[in-house]
């Protein structure tokens, strides 16, 4: 028997969207995947969640929520989803050597940040180094900051870290940035922030904490260290959706393409939070979209009753 509404990811849209679901009396299940919780699992502190005014641990706010749904009957599966079928009615979806059917999907796998893969970087993940100015510059007031990249996302890093930081160094591998014009003028144009041009970063250093950077000139090998209190990497997110690929419509970017609020391409498989937001990823977005594709599933199937 197929089920109502079938979860695929495990963060704030996910889990909202199963807390939704679930109180609807759709007893949705969750494939949450191997990495369950998304991005805030790699959080520490989370000071910007409504409801919060002390702040909360990342994976504490994802357990909180984890419980919320399976306290409304959500059925959680420990598992990744390695292939889809939404051709036809009821949609199919593999996990391993198990065989899901729904009449819903409600697809919520998120976005990766890019890192750029040195030594110190992933040790010192939510201990100075991050991929999100707006998650953690509140906790970098009047400290040097690193931004590792060149495009709009970097320059909106920086620019954002201003507001805290007593200096902004971008650090970009080539000796022009490839962002807008606009960008490029409002982040040159900043007292606070400086260029590292035609350079790249070897090594984030620091036990604890982030104490520099390792620099290389990739034009004349010479090596440095610019001492900082954090490191941002800005070179920008992937979307989560291979296994969606040919199955749904996504943009040039991988990003699914929403029609209204949550609806996809297929009727009756619905999208939230970063794997179709592009802009915003936050959190408290993501739970949002959760919310809209749980409420959009449940009125699609009444609408199929009916």
């Amino acid at each position: 028997m197929a089920e109502k509404v079938l979860i695929v990811g495990s963060g704030p849209a996910g889990l909202t969207a199963a807390i939704y679901a679930a109180r609807a009396g759709l007893e949705p299940v969750v494939i949450e995947g191997f990495e369950r919780g998304g991005q805030l699992m790699l959080t520490t502190d989370v000071e910007n969640y409504p409801g919060f005014p002390d702040g909360v641990l990342g994976p504490e706010l994802m357990e909180q929520l984890r419980k919320q749904a399976e306290r409304f009957g959500t059925r959680i599966i420990a598992a990744d989803v390695d292939e889809v079928d939404f051709s036809a009615h009821p949609f199919r979806a593999w996990a391993g050597d198990d065989e899901y059917e729904a009449e819903t999907v409600i697809i919520s796998t998120g976005a990766s940040a890019r890192w750029l893969g040195i030594p110190g970087e992933e040790r010192l993940r939510g201990h100075g180094v991050s991929a999100c100015a707006t998650c953690d510059g509140f906790f970098f007031r009047d400290r040097e900051l690193a931004v590792v990249g060149g495009g709009d996302s970097a320059m909106e890093e920086a620019l954002f870290l201003t507001r805290f930081a007593s200096k902004v160094t971008i650090i970009h591998r080539r000796d022009e940035f490839r962002a807008s014009e606009i960008m490029v003028r409002r982040a040159l144009a900043h007292d606070k922030i400086d260029v590292v041009w035609d350079s790249v970063v070897e090594e984030v250093l620091g036990d604890d904490e982030v104490t520099g950077v390792r620099i290389r000139n990739v034009k004349t090998g010479e090596v440095s260290v610019l001492a900082v209190d954090g490191m941002f990497v800005a070179i920008g997110h992937d979307p989560n959706t291979a296994v969606f690929r040919d199955q749904i419509d996504l943009d040039a970017k991988g990003y699914i393409v929403l029609h209204g609020a949550s609806r996809t391409s297929v009727p009756g498989v619905f999208a939230g939070g970063d794997v179709a937001d592009s802009v915003y990823r936050q959190a408290i977005t993501a739970a949002g979209m959760g919310c809209q594709a749980a409420l959009d599933a449940q009125h699609w199937l009444e609408e199929r009753e009916a």
